[in-house]
């Protein structure tokens, strides 16, 4: 029972920022949107939030190795208490315009981006704390995300239209708070030893030093590099989905707030049940095959029905459909990058690889409005969906994904310059 606690606390950290998180990404959108009616500056405003997160994330890498990912993510969820809360109370005062609202996001997404990278370099030695497989730790993670992400879309939604997106934030600032509270107190302090030899000149290795380590690790593993290529334009489409085509797509069929959080939540909840099966059975799974077939029924029908402007009956199943396969990808990606990076450079090099998967992401929402603008909603929708299916492809095309279900032991042998410390 005690080596679950850091994992239960983990996760309940997880579940408070990702619900408060979910509640934002629905009401800064339509803040935006039904003020300026604008899809442009609603991708702009996302894009604001997500330049400085992937940034952020990046460069943050070392100092969770240096620092400790424990201190990183209290420190960053409470500045983010601030941050966050400046929305309502601008609003409240009549204060909240667009050119006002975007340094606000832009310091949300600066202070998210190390935050969401330490909680992520923890999940190891809390496995290890465990003493369980990384994909049920990894998949039981998932779930719980996935779940705070139903909880959290379907009470957006009501929240908005009940109080307003500028006010509804109240909640994001306070699930900040409780996240940080519960790492604080769940969590052992679990700060990593790098290798701190002293370099060639002399001299021990500086922030730089340790930011170039994990780069040269990252892009010299072609597993890494696939996965976080593939990624990366997937989240770009995703983005433009999620923060603009959807809520254009409720707007113009007449709908309101409260049924664009259903439709994430449809989303959301069904995948609740793929990352169930995923930690319940995910050692046994054939990795790469699930991450291709998951990958085939998330992406290109989400876009394809509204598209075709078909009945909501029929977007909230492909949506169902659509979020079970997701709930399978992010235990298996997780697992496979964990057992691929070595524990002194864990913080560095997971940080990277997130934040060159999430690098296209500050785009996506600008893309999907100038698709928009250019092209007509359903023709936007039709051409990323048709660019979603080609990507996710990949996997059958490119000879490096054949590593997701390469013998770890093997692996372990080749890397063991990297392995001092483990």
């Amino acid at each position: 029972m005690r080596e679950g606690k850091p994992f239960l606390a983990l996760a309940a950290a997880e579940t408070l920022s990702l619900s408060g998180t979910r509640l934002s990404t629905i009401a800064i959108p339509w803040l935006v949107l039904s003020a300026t009616g604008s899809p442009v500056l609603t991708g702009l405003t996302a894009m604001m939030e997500m330049l400085p997160y992937v940034l952020a994330k990046a460069l943050g890498g070392p100092l969770i190795d240096r620092i400790g990912a424990k201190r990183i993510a209290i420190v960053c969820d409470m500045a983010s208490v601030i941050a966050v809360g400046l929305v309502p109370l601008l609003d409240l005062f009549g204060m909240l315009t667009v050119p006002v609202l975007l340094p606000v996001v832009f310091a949300m997404g600066l202070l998210r981006g190390p935050s969401d990278a330490a909680k992520q370099a923890m999940v190891p030695d809390i496995a290890a704390l465990a003493a369980v497989p990384l994909e049920r730790v990894t998949g039981t993670s998932s779930a719980i995300e996935r779940l705070a992400s139903t909880v959290g879309a379907a009470g957006a939604g009501a929240l908005i239209g009940l109080i307003g997106p500028g006010q509804a934030l109240l909640v994001n600032a306070a699930t900040f708070a409780a996240a940080a509270l519960v790492v604080a107190t769940g969590i052992p302090g679990m700060r990593r030893a790098p290798d701190r030899s002293v370099a060639p000149s002399g001299k021990l290795p500086s922030y730089l030093d340790d930011l170039r380590e994990g780069w040269h690790f990252l892009r010299s593993d072609a597993v890494l590099v696939s996965i976080v290529t593939m990624v990366a334009v997937t989240n770009l489409f995703d983005q433009a989905y999620h923060a603009v085509l959807l809520p254009v797509w409720t707007r113009d069929a007449g709908h309101g707030p409260e049924l664009l959080g259903a439709m994430f939540a449809a989303f959301a909840g069904a995948s609740i049940a793929g990352a169930a099966i995923a930690a319940a059975i995910g050692e046994r799974m054939p990795r790469l095959t699930i991450y291709t077939v998951a990958f085939l029924l998330t992406g290109f029908p989400r876009f394809l029905v509204p598209a075709l402007d078909a009945p909501i009956g029929l977007v909230f199943a492909t949506l169902a459909i659509a979020g079970f396969a997701s709930g399978f990808l992010n235990p298996i990606l997780s697992a496979v990058i964990f057992e691929r990076i070595p524990k002194p450079l864990t913080g560095r090099v997971t940080a990277l690889n997130t934040a060159l998967c999430f690098a296209l992401i500050p785009f996506g929402g600008l893309a999907g409005g100038a698709l928009i603008n250019t092209l007509g909603l359903a023709a936007a929708l039709f051409l990323m969906g048709i660019a979603y299916l080609a990507t996710t492809l990949a996997p059958l095309a490119l000879k490096s994904f054949r590593g997701f279900d390469s013998e770890i032991a093997a692996l372990t042998d080749a890397r063991a310059p990297w392995s001092s410390g483990r």
